[in-house]
């Protein structure tokens, strides 16, 4: 069995990097092929050593650990390179959820397909998916963001370029910045605008509260305890605009130059006058102009 990609021809026999989802909380999530997979492989690349080598031990797993995180990762890839071109197999995890997301890995794994060596996904746990899940708003269609900027002027500047955004949002967040998060994006969204805060997905204090996000400031404000752990949060996408988004007004002045003038010039002044759009006016005095025939 061969696999193709990007002109390479890659076959079973070769190494292979797995990449392998491990639990964000409930160690329980590890799936049957997950552990099958960190048991048989050569060697483990893991974002921390210590914290998965105590997540493997429980399950009597005690394979080679070697580092690799977004410090060393550059440094790791020859090395590495060399063990699957042998023959030898790889995983890669990271502390938590699936590694690449949010975490180190891309250029490894962009490294290794460069190079046509098979990298083979072990799907599972995903804080991100586990939220989409729950949070109870849509998703259909959603866009992730990762975590916010640290800084207050950053944030509002990323948050201000997402206001308009329809797609469900998700970020993570930490528990030392949670509630400026949500106070800045009530003042950039709208203190209206639904969303739901995650915390702690799958331990023992999960907490998924689903409000406004002014309510869900008061909320965070009210109890410290709701502020520790660690949260993804889950934001209702801008409003589609309105069908018809030429009111009385607008419409009164479209029609008395509608009355004097050409359709195009009519929607281009009536536009001028009360800033409305100009495509909007013009289709607008053209139905009118259908209707009255």
């Amino acid at each position: 069995m061969e696999y193709q990609q990007r002109g390479f021809t890659v076959s079973n026999q070769a190494g292979r990097l797995y990449v392998v989802a491990t639990p964000i909380g409930n160690q329980g999530d590890l799936s049957d092929r997950a552990r099958e997979v960190l048991g048989r492989v050569d060697t483990v690349a893991a974002e921390d050593t210590r914290h998965t080598g105590r997540l493997l031990a429980r399950w009597g797993i005690r394979p080679r650990l070697i580092s690799l995180h977004e410090h060393n990762e550059d440094g790791r890839l020859a090395g590495l390179l060399a063990q699957l071109s042998k023959g030898e197999s790889v995983a890669l995890a990271c502390d938590a959820g699936t590694p690449l997301i949010s975490d180190p890995g891309y250029r490894l794994v962009r490294g290794l397909r460069s190079q046509g060596i098979g990298v083979e996904a072990v799907p599972g746990p995903s804080s991100i998916t586990a939220a989409l899940s729950v949070a109870g708003l849509p998703t259909d269609r959603f866009v992730y963001e990762g975590f916010l900027p640290a800084k207050p002027a950053a944030r509002w500047q990323r948050l201000a370029a997402l206001a308009h955004e329809r797609r469900t949002l998700v970020l993570l967040e930490s528990s030392h910045r949670i509630r400026a998060s949500i106070e800045a994006m009530a003042s950039a969204f709208g203190a209206s605008r639904e969303a739901a805060v995650c915390r702690e997905l799958t331990k023992a204090h999960e907490t998924v509260r689903l409000d406004s996000l002014q309510a869900l400031s008061v909320w965070l404000a009210d109890d410290t305890n709701r502020r520790r752990g660690e949260f993804v949060m889950v934001v209702a996408g801008a409003e589609e605009p309105s069908a018809d988004p030429v009111d009385g007004e607008t419409e009164r002045v479209l029609s008395i130059l509608a009355d004097e003038l050409p359709t195009k010039q009519a929607a281009q002044l009536a536009s001028r006058i009360t800033g409305a759009s100009r495509n909007a006016l013009y289709a607008r005095a053209l139905a009118s102009r259908d209707d009255g025939e």
